[in-house]
């Protein structure tokens, strides 16, 4: 959900610089200022998803081998959260358990 949220403020973000400003050149500055606000926790939500699928934090680096690192990535995030509880805590669907 966080990621639906995330991209849905950025889009209206870009939807209103458009509307409001003269042209390309004034969607920028508003987009670069919401990608570097959500930095820190769009960092946590990954992290914490990939602790879900049991995953070390540090998979997030495998994003930068171009091209088959993100579609491992991507895998990783979309597998369901592990049954039970891992070495990073409970299962945050508890009911799963």
């Amino acid at each position: 959900m966080f990621y639906f949220f995330y991209t849905l403020c950025a889009n209206l973000i870009f939807l209103i610089a458009t509307v409001l400003g003269d042209g390309w050149e004034d969607v920028g500055l508003p987009n670069l200022l919401f990608v570097v606000a959500m930095l820190i926790p769009s960092l946590a939500a990954t992290f914490r998803r990939l602790h879900d699928t049991d995953h070390s934090g540090w998979w997030l680096l495998i994003g930068f081998v171009p091209i088959i690192g993100m579609m491992i990535l991507l895998i990783v995030m979309v597998q369901d959260s592990q049954a039970g509880a891992n070495q990073y805590g409970p299962n945050p669907k508890g009911w799963r358990a």
